[in-house]
């Protein structure tokens, strides 16, 4: 591990009694090696020393979108703090209102867990798990933070979350000397307009409000009407488990023992380690990061149903203090497919299948059949209506208002799902083998909806809020649409529909080849008769419409790498346009790793893994990438973490191996 800066809290004058065999002895399974931080982030008073507070930031006290980890139980999520404080909660799902949300605004909730006085603190996560290990040391013992959503047993290793009792444990362990801790416990539901009262109950505490309730099972009798404290002095060898559980108005109510806390940690550290033994096969250049974001986009994965969040979180700005600020929780058709991609390089037939059975029966294939377009994302049980909507009362993170939730890009037509979708089920065709007809039908449909559509104008891949245009990228993936439609005929039963697809396709290439090419700036351009670049022209060579030796594909991206590098040496989307939206935004992590990429199947191996690695340096100390990193500075910035650049990691690592080994014989 890479020693961390000293960080001191003051905390209050608190109270605490323990109550019977609270504090145990720490049982063999928990013991084992430290946790070894990826990367070096110091940190001061919760803040990494690399990635100072922009001014913006400092009034409302918001830590660095980097300080966070992420925990997941396959269907709600929370993001913890390096000095133990969990800032971000949905449960039961991502998308449900927040039990904390000071990631936002400082008084909408948290629970922290850490050292009274001076303490250094640094943490990863355990092997191939989604639970964090946090080691503080104090000037008199050394303590370790575990921290989970609890998952059922993982028997057969192929699907994660499927049932789950709803719960965020924190195992507090003594390993060395001897530490007090300090306990803050301040629950405010939906978003934190609920500030309830806190009921003492034995062994914890419940907390009742309108859409249910949360159970805090603590060795601790914690004191306070709406903000519960408490202390707790442990010596090497003890240790004291907390569990806080969602409970459904009408669902069963139980504080858990010290024997269960316990129990459910080892289950969960089972069942992410057997997920991962089964599904983690990728052996090429990065595996750790590679394996590390394969993981991450499980963990952003809803169980139930097989949709793939883009993020677990709401509002975290792409540029401090402006209006870019989007909630992310829900299923985009896009990531989805992009994620099954990533997850293939590791073999994912649970997930495929899972993924394609939901989204066929959620987008109604005889919608698209009466000439209906496929709506570009989804609640994650299937919702259609996703209205956006501000929470005015919330300040936003470093004073980025407004704080929205919902999202309006369910009234957009993107036409570029078509092709996402169909190339996802290409390349995943050996593992959908029993897709019902009605599956094979929406597919098929997709295929039609591409040859139909492709000639409208949309807005985009990157869902712009000012007038629909006929962008290159959405032309592209309605062709990919159509290529992987006549790849998969003899699966689809659709060996009549191939004449009509081949020619819709070739009338496609020959538009984007006359339209899409900008003599002007020298490169496939964003929009028919535009000369502005696109990132997403990169995606030319990567679909396989152009060769890698193409001299337009090539200058192509050369024109990307030359004009959209920002000063950080990082791929920004697109060239200024009017987007709808006032302000200015980072560099995109997608980009940087779909340039890697390029630049791997065009031969320019040092050249990609540059680049690569540029990109993967973003993360944060514990692997984690955000959707963007700021122009200066290098602060991440967006949701987070965010699926599309784990997606981008994985890809790109894949892809230059691929044309390593390609090289080498």
């Amino acid at each position: 591990m890479v020693p961390i800066e000293r960080v001191s809290f003051l905390l209050g004058p608190v109270s605490l009694r323990v109550q019977g065999d609270a504090v145990n002895k720490i049982p063999g399974w928990m013991r084992g090696p430290a946790p070894q931080a990826l990367s070096p982030s110091p940190v001061v008073n919760g803040h990494p020393t690399h990635s100072p507070l922009p001014a913006a930031a400092v009034g409302t006290e918001a830590r660095p979108i980097a300080d966070y980890a992420l925990l997941s139980d396959c269907q709600g999520a929370a993001l913890v703090a390096r000095d133990g404080s969990v800032d971000w909660l949905c449960l039961p799902r991502f998308d449900s209102a927040s039990v904390f949300a000071r990631l936002l605004d400082r008084s909408a909730g948290h629970w922290w867990i850490r050292p009274v006085g001076v303490f250094t603190a640094r943490r990863a996560y355990v092997d191939t798990t989604m639970v964090l290990r946090t080691e503080f040391r104090t000037d008199t013992g050394v303590v370790q933070v575990t921290d989970a959503l609890a998952v059922g047993p993982n028997t057969t290793g192929r699907v994660l979350g499927r049932e789950v009792p709803h719960t965020l444990l924190r195992v507090v362990e003594c390993t060395e000397g001897s530490a007090r801790m300090a306990v803050e416990f301040a629950p405010r539901p939906d978003y934190g307009v609920i500030r309830p009262l806190l009921a003492p109950a034995e062994g914890g505490l419940l907390c009742a409000f309108g859409s249910g309730s949360l159970l805090l099972s603590s060795p601790l009798r914690l004191e306070g009407r709406t903000t519960a404290r408490g202390q707790l002095t442990l010596s090497a060898g003890e240790r004291a488990g907390f569990a806080l559980t969602y409970a459904p108005i009408g669902g069963r109510r139980e504080l858990w023992s010290q024997d269960r806390i316990g129990e459910a940690l080892r289950t969960t550290l089972d069942a992410w380690r057997s997920w991962a033994a089964l599904n983690q096969r990728y052996e090429g250049p990065w595996r750790d990061a590679v394996h590390l974001s394969g993981r991450v986009l499980q963990a952003l994965t809803f169980a139930p149903t097989g949709a793939v969040v883009a993020a677990p979180t709401t509002s975290l700005p792409e540029a401090v203090g402006g209006e870019r600020n989007w909630d992310y929780r829900f299923s985009w058709v896009r990531d989805a497919s992009f994620t099954l991609h990533a997850l293939s390089v590791a073999a994912c037939p649970g997930e495929a299948e899972a993924f394609f059975s939901w989204m066929a029966r959620t987008a109604s294939a005889e919608g698209l059949a009466d000439g209906q377009s496929l709506q570009v994302l989804f609640g994650v049980g299937g919702e259609w209506e996703l209205t956006e909507r501000t929470l005015d009362h919330l300040t936003g993170w470093g004073g980025s208002r407004p704080v929205r939730i919902g999202n309006d890009a369910w009234r957009q037509r993107q036409l570029d799902v078509y092709g996402e979708l169909l190339d996802a089920a290409y390349r995943l065709r050996g593992q959908l083998n029993r897709l019902d007809e009605h599956g094979r039908w929406f597919l098929i449909s997709l295929a039609d909806a591409a040859a139909n559509h492709w000639t409208e104008p949309d807005h985009g891949i990157w869902e712009v809020r000012s007038r629909p245009q006929h962008f290159v990228y959405s032309k592209l993936m309605c062709w990919v649409a159509l290529d992987r439609a006549i790849g998969l005929a003899d699966e689809l039963d659709a060996a009549m529909r191939v004449p009509v697809w081949k020619a819709a396709r070739e009338v496609i290439r020959a538009a984007i080849e006359e339209h899409g090419w900008s003599r002007r700036a020298g490169a496939y351009s964003q929009a028919f008769g535009s000369d502005l670049l696109d990132a997403s022209a990169l995606m030319l060579p990567i679909t396989g419409f152009t060769m890698p030796d193409d001299p337009r594909a090539r200058a192509t991206v050369a024109a990307v790498r030359e004009r959209l590098t920002g000063p950080s040496g990082l791929i920004h989307r697109y060239q200024r346009v009017d987007d709808g939206l006032a302000g200015e935004e980072g560099a995109f992590l997608m980009c940087s790793f779909w340039l890697a990429h390029a630049l791997a199947l065009m031969g320019e191996g040092a050249e990609a893994r540059e680049v690569f690695e540029r990109a993967a340096a973003c993360a944060n100390d514990v692997g984690l990438l955000a959707e963007e990193v700021a122009p200066v500075g290098g602060q991440l910035l967006g949701n987070f973490p965010q699926a599309l650049s784990h997606i981008g990691l994985v890809n790109a690592a894949w892809a230059i191996g691929r044309a390593e080994a390609a090289a080498h014989g």
